[in-house]
This record gives C-alpha cells, structure tokens and sequence, in this order.
C-alpha cells in the first residue's frame, strides 16, 4: 500500500471506508513517532544547554575549567549578623617585643632638631625602642668525623674506630639538608631543579638533584611505621572521609585514592578508579564506621560500613537545575539543606543530634519537595521501538532519583553531629596533590608518585597534629618519625 502522502486528494476521495481507516492509522503512528523523535531533539537540546552551562559553581568541574572568564558565584551562606573580620574578644596575631634581643643599636641624638644647639655632652633622660625581627645570614657549616686508628700492641694489627651510621661517604650532605630539601619538593612542591637551586642561593651549595631523591627515598623508608599508623587508625576511626581524582602517570591517567579524617590522611595512587583501587588502599574493606564521599557508586559495595553523601555536591547540582530548568522544587531543597546545616550548627556542643520533633518535621519537609521534584519530572515514555539498557532520564529525574532513594545518606549530618555537612575535607587535601600536577604536569613513574603520595601522607599528617613540617621530616630521617596516637575519631 502507498504511504498517505504518496495519495494525492482525487485518489484520496476514491478510497472506501476500509482503506482510508488504514490510512489515518498509519498517520497517527507517524504522528506518534515524530513526536517521540521531537521529545528526544528536545531533552537533548536541554541536556546539551545544561552541558554547555556547567562550570565549577553549579556542577562538580574545577575551577581551573573555568577558563579567564570566571562564573558569577551565587553565595550560599546565611547572614550572621556580624561584621566580616575578626570578631570582639578575638585575641589576633601580632609581633611583640622581646624582653632581651639578640642585638642592640642606639642611634644617639647629636644635636637640637629645633634650634640646632649640640647635644653630644648631654646624657640621654630616656629611649624610644623598636624592634625588627630578621633572619641572619646562614651558610652550611662542615663537620669533620675523623675515627682514630690504633695499632694494637696485643696481635699487633689496625683498630680503626667505627663512624656514625649514617655517615658513609667522605663527602656528603647533613640531615637536615636532607629534610629542608624534601621539604621543598614534596611540601612546597617545587621541581627537582628549582629545589636545588633554592639551596644553592640560600647556602652558596647547589646539591644535584640527586640529593632530593635520596632524601625522599630515606624518608619514605623510615615513614613505614608511620604510615601503618594512620593507616590503621583510619580503619578504627568512627567518620572517614574519602576521594579520589585522576593523576597523571607517564603520561597515563591514573588515580589518586585518599582517606582522611581531621587529624590523619592517606594517599595511594593505582591505576583503576573504582573498587579495585580502594580495595588495594586497603581501608575501606575492614571498615566499619561511617564513610563520607561523593556518591561515586563503587563506594557503596563496601557494604559493612555506613555512608554519608556530600551535601555540597547536591547544593551544586539544585543550582544547576534551578538555572537550567527553573523548577521551584530545586530552590526550596537547597533552602531545606541550607536550613538543617544552620540548625545542626547553633545546636549546643553537648548534643549529638536535632531533637526527635526537629528530624520529623525536616524528614517531611524533605520528603514532600522530593514528591513535588517527582511530579515534574515524571519518567519518560516508553520508546516506541524498545532499546535496551536503561531509560535515558533528564538531570534533575537523576537527581531527584539519587535524593529519594539515599534520604539517610543525605541527611546523616542532622541524626549524628559526627557526620559532616559535605566532604570539603577530603578536597582540601586533595588540592595540593592537584596544584603538583598543575606545576609539574605529571609523574615520570609511578614510583615517584607513590614516594611523593607517601611523603605527602606523613607530613599532612603531621601538619594536621600542629608539628613543624622541617622538624617532622629531619625526626624521619634520624630514626624517630613522628606516629600520630589520636582519640579523635570523628571527621
């Protein structure tokens, strides 16, 4: 049979009854399938615009995707009434005086500014001080070892007497060398070259880089107690934050896994994402407290252990729905997160969670948003040719889908005070690794990105404890690392 459009209006008018009953079937199915096809061009189009309008503020891009032209940043915090800077009863920080100085200058008054009359006899009545804080110059100083060598008047052979341990070449360079040296690296981020050559200006010795890398590797070494640490501490730890995030590797990606908490951090790198390189971190797999993270799905395979989302995650995505789609359900759920956190926060310190009538009423203002969010933005049809895999659904459904079916995860933070708001921490520990990448581009080895993981874990660490970062890597490197012994187990 012709197509309807094959017809023209003389033939259409011939047809009986029979035929053009066939005829309108047939349109309403073409009808039905442009449609569909409309639909489609349709949400791909806003899929493709919501795409497009993705930047660092409403979506999980960094900032450095941003580009020169830098988005208009919607700000999410609530007024406190007070005003910016330090607070009234604030202590600050500021140099003061010292009671003995190391040196002292007097500048001595030798005639009258006034009508000029000589004052170099005359006794001073009194002195103005003022004090500048500077460092003096510093250059390496040389230490000779020199073992004695006896001839024994019993068997009549050389006794040479033994050098310190660590001394094992008839030129080398010191400890604390070392450390400033690994410090600059691995903590300061510098290249291998420009770590040198900071040295070479602030000592007039530029070591070879050489130096830095036998530094680094002595450091990792003597950190192994250190590690196993935190590492285990972590696993005992009651509120875990986890991350991960691509690392350049001989020019591969690879990826970088971290486990933190307040006071202890982890990093491993491997190659693979998702479970294997977690499990391979070796934390997750006999953990059993609560795991925050950004709902990247393999996390919840770990299923001895509870979850808690990052709520500043989901606070990016309404800002994307509610500019892309205007849908008021959006802005009342950021409003509804925005309101818990700020009640969670003016809770007093010896309470552990909102009273039982707070986490109702929030838990049914939560649930009825989602509801609304639900109705507009129903399932989409049925195709009418079946495609197998998955329904294709809009970013909002998504995120509508992940809200409802996660409510605990989501709303952790308001039944246990322990559990955090978002997962900024873990991020900001990340950062530094990321700004490594930025200054360096990536990783010749991967073993020198896990020294520099290594390293990275020992001192953040140690940071996180309020320990000096030089002192910290010189105690590695003669022998007596610094090993956390925390009773914190919350974030």
């Amino acid at each position: 049979m012709k197509t309807p459009l094959e017809f023209d209006r003389n033939q259409l008018e011939q047809l009986d009854t029979e035929a053009l009953v066939a005829i309108i079937l047939m349109l309403q199915e073409q009808v039905g399938e442009l449609q569909h096809k409309m639909d489609e061009m349709a949400a791909e189009h806003q899929a493709a615009r919501a795409q497009l309008a993705k930047n660092s503020r409403n979506s999980s891009k960094p900032p450095s995707s941003d580009g020169l032209k830098k988005p208009r940043r919607r700000n999410l915090r609530r007024k406190t009434g007070r005003r910016s800077g330090g607070q009234k009863g604030h202590p600050g920080h500021t140099l003061e005086m010292v009671e003995k100085p190391e040196h002292v200058t007097v500048h001595p008054v030798s005639a009258c500014s006034h009508c000029a009359t000589d004052l170099q006899a005359v006794s001073a009545c009194g002195r103005e001080r003022r004090q500048v804080f500077d460092v003096p110059p510093v250059q390496v100083e040389v230490t000779e070892h020199q073992a004695e060598i006896k001839v024994c008047p019993g068997c009549g052979r050389l006794v040479k007497a033994a050098f310190p341990a660590d001394i094992t070449q008839p030129v080398q360079y010191g400890r604390r060398l070392q450390a400033q040296a690994s410090y600059l690296n691995d903590y300061q981020l510098l290249p291998l070259g420009r770590t040198c050559e900071v040295l070479g200006d602030f000592y007039g010795h530029t070591p070879a880089q050489a130096l830095v890398l036998g530094a680094n590797t002595a450091v990792v070494a003597e950190t192994a107690p250190s590690l196993a640490a935190i590492k285990q501490q972590l696993i005992a730890a009651e509120v875990v934050h986890f991350d991960e995030s691509g690392l350049r590797i001989a020019g591969g990606l690879n990826w970088l896994h971290v486990a933190s908490t307040a006071d202890l951090t982890y990093y491993t790198v491997h190659p693979k994402r998702g479970q294997a390189g977690m499990r391979a971190m070796g934390i997750l797999p006999a953990f059993r407290g609560r795991a925050v993270h950004d709902h990247w799905l393999p996390y919840f395979t770990f299923d001895d252990c509870l979850h808690a989302l990052c709520n500043a995650h989901h606070l990016r995505e309404l800002l994307s729905v509610i500019e892309q789609y205007a849908q008021p359900w959006a802005e009342e759920t950021l409003h509804l997160l925005l309101d818990i956190k700020a009640e969670v926060d003016l809770a007093p310190a010896d309470q552990r969670a909102l009273p039982p009538d707070r986490l109702a009423y929030f838990a049914q203002q939560y649930d009825e948003r989602i509801e609304r969010g639900l109705a507009a933005n129903p399932l989409p049809p049925e195709p009418p040719i079946k495609k197998r895999g998955r329904k294709k659904q809009t970013p909002p459904r998504n995120l509508l889908d992940r809200l409802q079916h996660y409510k605990a995860q989501v709303l952790a933070f308001m039944y246990d005070f322990r559990v955090p708001f978002d997962n900024n921490l873990v991020e900001r520990d990340i950062r530094m690794i990321k700004t490594k990448q930025k200054v360096s581009g990536c990783f010749r080895t991967l073993a020198g990105a896990e020294t520099f993981c290594a390293i990275r874990s020992y001192i953040s660490t140690a940071r996180k404890h309020g320990l000096n970062v030089i002192d910290a890597l010189y105690d590695a490197l003669t022998g007596n690392p610094f090993i956390p012994c925390t009773s914190s187990t919350a974030a």
